[in-house]
């Protein structure tokens, strides 16, 4: 099955419907199957007076609060509409993640076909239960977030009319960026296995291994954030790809799935014309007369693999030659 790979833009757009346009345009040539937006009004989501988060400021000088950097951070409806349309002539799927319960309706008035729980509110009942009673396909992030924290908001989705089958569990690590020594990848697995769920990787490290490593580790969903520039003013463009490297995030992915392959183990098409090359066959180590014992002195394994499989050695030692054999001949049966 082909990973899900959702390209966030997320709010790199920096307030600039033109710059979200060519976000679009990005992920679109990039390979993602989907480009991913956040929706939300600043005054629903935070309080007036509210900090920043120490990733999100700019210098110890700022004293710009959550709600300032968010209220320019807001697409409006319009803004939506014309992103969605972008994303149709692109060929991308357009979604959307809502912070807030009027954000998560108007998401669905727009017939968005999967809802992202972000980390931040998988302890919020209210918005866990407005997005279960949609009964639509739903992607839980959960950083910051314990075991069982995870399984009441699972809990709380399901009882609200959403089955399991429909929600997608994202491991993830809400720091930006993340290191390496924070990943905990396997955490990943024990989630999948813990609630009987998909699970995925939202992914906040700097580069892209980490992303490719979870795919290889049956991660059937990976958010990546990117940005046209990790220069950019904005809370999320450093722990954001550069579009060369989303690309090469989506080849990458793409290659592992090809290397997963079925899981049977057997020879492939390609490695065919090189068994016999590469194997083995009983060979007269020295002349053999007819009727003489075949011997660990008078024979050995030598390529080609084209004529009897070493591994009868014990049933030829032993036995009296049938013929007789010039040096470096195949032993027949």
């Amino acid at each position: 099955m082909s990973t899900m790979i959702i390209a966030e833009a997320g709010v790199n757009h920096n307030g600039c419907i033109d710059i979200a346009c060519r976000l679009v345009d990005v992920a679109a040539t990039s390979g993602a199957d989907w480009v991913k937006f956040q929706t939300f009004r600043a005054d629903l989501l935070v309080t007036a007076d509210a900090p920043k988060a120490s990733y999100q400021k700019v210098g110890e000088e700022d004293v710009q609060t959550q709600w300032e950097m968010l209220k320019a951070l807001e697409l409006s409806v319009n803004n939506h509409h014309v992103l969605k349309a972008q994303c149709s002539r692109q060929g991308i799927g357009f979604l959307s993640t809502g912070f807030d319960l009027e954000s998560i309706d108007f998401l669905h008035s727009l017939g968005i076909p999967l809802f992202k729980i972000p980390s931040g509110e998988i302890t919020n009942l209210p918005h866990l239960h407005h997005v279960g009673t949609l009964k639509s396909q739903v992607l839980l992030s959960t950083g910051m977030s314990t075991l069982g924290e995870v399984e009441a908001a699972l809990d709380v989705l399901t009882r609200a009319g959403t089955p399991l089958a429909n929600i997608t569990v994202l491991h993830c690590t809400s720091a930006y960026p993340t290191a390496m020594q924070d990943v905990n990848l396997r955490a990943m697995l024990t989630l999948g296995e813990a609630f009987g769920v998909k699970y995925g990787y939202s992914d906040h490290t700097p580069g892209y291994e980490v992303s490719v490593a979870a795919v290889a580790l049956g991660a059937c969903v990976i958010e990546k954030h990117f940005t046209l520039d990790r220069t950019l003013p904005g809370p999320d463009h450093q722990a954001s790809l550069e579009p060369d490297d989303l690309r090469a995030m989506v080849k990458a992915i793409r290659n592992v799935e090809q290397a997963l392959g079925s899981g049977v183990k057997k020879p492939c098409p390609a490695e065919q014309a090189n068994l016999t090359v590469a194997r083995k066959s009983l060979v007269a180590r020295r002349a053999i007369a007819a009727g003489e014992p075949f011997t660990t002195e008078n024979i050995h394994a030598m390529r080609p693999g084209t004529g009897i499989s070493p591994m009868r050695w014990d049933d030829f030692i032993g036995r009296p030659s049938r013929r007789s054999y010039s040096p470096g001949e195949l032993i027949e049966p």
